[in-house]
């Protein structure tokens, strides 16, 4: 299967969706979906590609060993986590077995769309891997740090360092609005964002019958 570009009718949308951890890009995505939209999650895809049983889950193992499985085979990610963080080149040698099938179960879901979808690729590392020019639009959930932190903290139940730290891994707020073609701001209430995704979403489809 081919992992490299796919020709799509030049009536399909392709959205690049974005935001640091907190932001609430999960929301953003939901309602998007909601309203009519094909999501293509890439974590989603990470994880399925590399399910028991999967050809990636075999390629994994072939290249870190059978230490990275949990007890009942499947991937156990905080294991691999800890042999390739921290090592650019076991990272580098893990993304070159993961990326290009999340890249062609990508391809699959955008072809299955049809012609005149809205495709929202929701890709929380979208800033930091330089992955703008593949998208007709790009649209970053934008919070104050403040706000991601105190989510992370309430939320999700981190500590203030934990989350400081996960904020820190990630792209600068200031880098991910410098590329983005839209911007959610999702600082206020969930009325306030609905209202500002269902805006985003009226505008998408406009696009789309351009």
């Amino acid at each position: 299967m081919s992992s490299g570009p796919v020709a799509y009718p030049a009536a399909m949308l392709k959205i690049g969706l974005t935001g640091g951890i907190g932001a609430g890009k999960s929301e953003v995505s939901g309602l998007l979906a909601s309203y009519g939209a094909v999501v293509v999650d890439a974590d989603k895809i990470a994880r399925e590609v590399v399910a028991v049983g999967t050809p990636g889950l075999a390629a994994v193992v072939a290249e870190f060993g059978d230490e990275v499985l949990a007890a009942d085979g499947s991937l156990d990610r905080p294991k691999l986590g800890a042999v390739v963080f921290g090592d650019p080149e076991r990272l580098k040698a893990l993304n070159a077995i993961v990326h290009p099938l999340v890249g062609a179960r990508s391809a699959e879901l955008e072809k299955a769309a049809g012609p005149d979808a809205v495709t929202v690729h929701d890709v929380p590392l979208l800033t930091e891997n330089g992955l703008a020019p593949l998208y007709d639009a790009v649209v970053v959930v934008d919070a104050l740090p403040e706000t991601q932190l105190r989510r992370l903290v309430e939320l999700r139940g981190m500590t203030e360092a934990e989350a400081r730290a996960r904020m820190g891994a990630q792209a600068s707020r200031e880098e991910r609005l410098a590329i983005a073609d839209y911007v959610i701001d999702n600082d206020g209430p969930l009325d306030e964002l609905e209202s500002q995704v269902r805006t985003l979403w009226e505008t998408l489809l406009k696009r789309v019958a351009e």
